[in-house]
């Protein structure tokens, strides 16, 4: 097939310095050095980088980042994303060596986020050491982990990633954060999986793209206990915590969000459900989580009725 797995995130900001904070001391990320334009690289595992956080006007995800198959397969996309009506962008030779592949393009889905599509790509033999003690991260053939983005046409969106590069339905969910219909009309979402075995590569949802352009991004780790610390180091940094510990219906993670420097949400988890892409059968769940996974808005919510109610 094509889309092999989530390669690298490209993150645009003015915040370099609380993104190193935020990579190396709370997640337990190694530093990989820079890169051209001062950007930053934080490396995961024998990847030359993961992370490329650059200098930018704003606070935004710039692009996650997918690995195709081979050369053939990336022309094929190029011209498919061309027929399309998307951007294609291709990147200089020089941004390719940077990026550690042998060939990129630059393009946009229908809602305007940020991809990237490569072919060749890197790797070397520099250990992985976490500055935390991290045992490490779920990689290899699964990739980086996940992105999830805004749909504000959750069918335009779904045609683009299935019907022009490639993905498959994973789940197809609609959420009900009210009780369920008739007064919570719910939220669509999709979840996709590339030509692995992770439940989903990329996933979106029917909302308002945000200025971060960006809901969130996974990482898994091998173990509880370090997600238990990556927590611990959470809480003792006063990084917001956007989800408590809990663990999802469909992809049977177990894991915490918080809040980036950027305003968008990073998920740490482990224990996530491995698929067989060429059978499986989609899904269409109505709850996010099983357990836990206590959301900070649904917190304030609560908090704001109480004071409501104390008032009259």
């Amino acid at each position: 097939m094509a889309i092999k797995a989530l390669g690298y995130v490209v993150i645009g900001t003015q915040k370099l310095a609380a993104w190193r904070q935020f990579l190396v001391d709370v997640v337990g990320i190694m530093p990989a050095g820079a890169a051209p334009g001062g950007a930053e690289l934080y490396r995961l595992d024998d990847r030359p980088f993961r992370f490329w956080v650059e200098p930018f006007d704003g606070e935004r995800l710039l692009a996650a980042a997918y690995e195709i198959s081979d050369a053939a397969a990336f022309e094929a996309l190029a011209g498919r994303l061309a027929a399309a009506g998307r951007p294609v962008e291709r990147g200089s030779a020089e941004l390719a060596a940077a990026r550690g592949v042998d060939a990129v393009l630059r393009t946009s889905d229908p809602a305007g986020n940020g991809l990237e599509f490569y072919c060749g790509d890197r790797r070397d033999s520099v250990p992985f050491v976490s500055p935390q003690g991290v045992e490490g991260f779920v990689t290899g053939v699964l990739g980086m982990g996940h992105a999830v983005v805004a749909a504000p046409d959750l069918a335009a969106s779904h045609r683009f990633y299935r019907d022009v590069v490639g993905f498959h339905d994973t789940d197809v969910p609609r959420f009900y954060f009210g009780g369920g219909p008739p007064d919570d009309p719910g939220m669509g979402f999709v979840f996709m999986h590339a030509d692995n075995g992770r439940h989903h590569s990329i996933a979106f949802g029917e909302s308002p793209v945000p200025p971060s352009g960006c809901i969130h991004l996974m990482l898994e780790m091998t173990s509880l206990v370090d997600v238990g610390r990556c927590h611990d180091r959470m809480r003792l940094a006063g990084v917001p915590e956007s989800a408590t510990l809990g663990g999802h219906v469909n992809d049977e993670m177990t894991s915490f969000y918080m809040q980036t420097p950027s305003g968008f949400d990073l998920e740490i988890g482990c224990n996530g459900l491995v698929i067989d892409p060429a059978s499986w059968q989609a899904t269409a769940h109505t709850r996010i989580s099983e357990w836990g996974h206590v959301w900070a808005w649904q917190v304030a919510m609560a908090k704001a009725a109480a004071q409501a109610e104390a008032a009259e």
